[in-house]
């Protein structure tokens, strides 16, 4: 094996460089910074490649490149002593070289903006009918449902229930626990300065039951079983299965969608009350820990100063929370296409939407049950 080597004899009006040795893929490396030096202010070029022993793919690309750089900075090359097998192979990686991409500096001004921002609209505004008519056939087929319950696919439906719900219990009950520690020792800490401890209760009572028991608990099943809707869906339509199914005569939204929409819907509720009462646990304990606030006392103020509405209010949510993060992350995975890639990208659009429209819909609520006076 002989490592390739250049030789540059340079005169006044041109220069010659031989190449010596195996120029292979193994050597490309070590050899190309070589190449890379050779540049269009050197006089007419003669590549003399009588003394190469060998050539593969990678390194007639290193000639070939050589001269399409040489050729645009006004020089030129002139390639001899090559045998018809290093001439057929040079010709043929010469010939499928691929185009260079415009170096050209992007427009700039008012109207490149303005064409950019009519298309963000333009894009934007078509999701956002595609992502409309897709909740309608998902409403459409829930009643359809309801009204007609045989055409229910039980067996997906628990399943998806087991998924989205039961196994999401203890990260659940975890994060609603956390949360009434953190409520808590953040609010002894503020109280203690006041001398109203034991009111404490009342935060935690009114913050869990009302909104960070129910509102963490959409969130997390939208980051845990939004995304697995639109990644499992996703990957159905990226395998096309999705058109066969269309090819037999089944709906992928009554056979896919409501299955899953309807499994969330079923389970919010119980994972949101799950939550709350892990954060009454999770405040009750730290209220007895850090203020000495003992259980007896802490089930008494809960009863007197906490309305059941403080409850129901929550739990009035879920199933608004459930209903727009399936439809959302079942409608993102009908928009893949493709490719694994396409599948990724979808299924973090599918998380950011979906807590966003939860956070969304939880402040018209909470505008909504204050004109109520609730």
């Amino acid at each position: 094996m002989a490592e390739p080597s250049l030789t540059i004899e340079q005169s006044s009006n041109s220069t010659r460089i031989t190449i010596l040795g195996e120029l292979l893929t193994r050597y490309v490396g070590d050899v190309q910074p070589a190449f890379d030096r050779i540049s269009a202010d050197l006089p007419d070029v003669q590549l003399d490649l009588s003394k190469l022993e060998s050539i593969d793919t990678s390194g007639a690309w290193l000639i070939a490149d050589m001269q399409r750089r040489l050729q645009h900075g006004g020089a030129t090359l002139q390639i001899t002593g090559a045998s018809p097998a290093h001439a057929a192979l040079l010709d043929t990686v010469t010939e499928h070289l691929p185009a260079e991409l415009d170096a050209d500096a992007p427009e700039r001004g008012i109207k490149p903006f303005l064409i950019s921002l009519g298309e963000v609209t333009v894009s934007g505004w078509q999701g956002f009918l595609s992502a409309l008519a897709f909740f309608g056939e998902t409403l459409a087929a829930l009643v359809l449902t309801l009204l007609q319950p045989w055409r229910l696919r039980r067996a997906a439906l628990f399943s998806q229930m087991e998924s989205a719900g039961l196994k999401a219990v203890p990260i659940v009950a975890l994060m609603g626990f956390l949360i009434g520690v953190v409520l808590a020792f953040q609010g002894a800490a503020q109280l203690k300065q006041f001398g109203a401890e034991v009111f404490v209760v009342e935060l935690i009572a009114i913050s869990v039951l009302r909104e960070l028991g129910i509102l963490l608990t959409a969130i997390i099943v939208a980051g845990r079983s939004g995304s697995a809707f639109t990644a499992s869906v996703g990957s159905m339509k990226v395998q096309e299965e999705i058109d066969a199914m269309r090819t037999i005569g089944l709906n992928p939204i009554e056979a896919l969608v409501v299955p899953r929409v309807l499994a969330l819907i079923i389970m919010m509720p119980i994972l949101g009350f799950i939550a709350n009462m892990a954060g009454l646990f999770g405040g009750a304990l730290m209220s007895w820990i850090d203020l000495g606030v003992t259980p007896g006392m802490f089930i008494t103020r809960l009863k007197e100063t906490t309305d059941v509405w403080n409850l129901l209010v929550g739990m009035i949510k879920a199933p608004f929370f459930a209903l727009m993060i399936g439809v959302i992350a079942c409608w993102q995975a009908m928009q893949v296409r493709g490719s694994a890639e396409s599948v990724g990208q979808h299924t973090t659009a599918s998380v950011v939407q979906s807590i966003f429209m939860v956070i969304a819909i939880d402040a018209m609520f909470s505008i909504f049950f204050s004109e109520l006076g609730v």
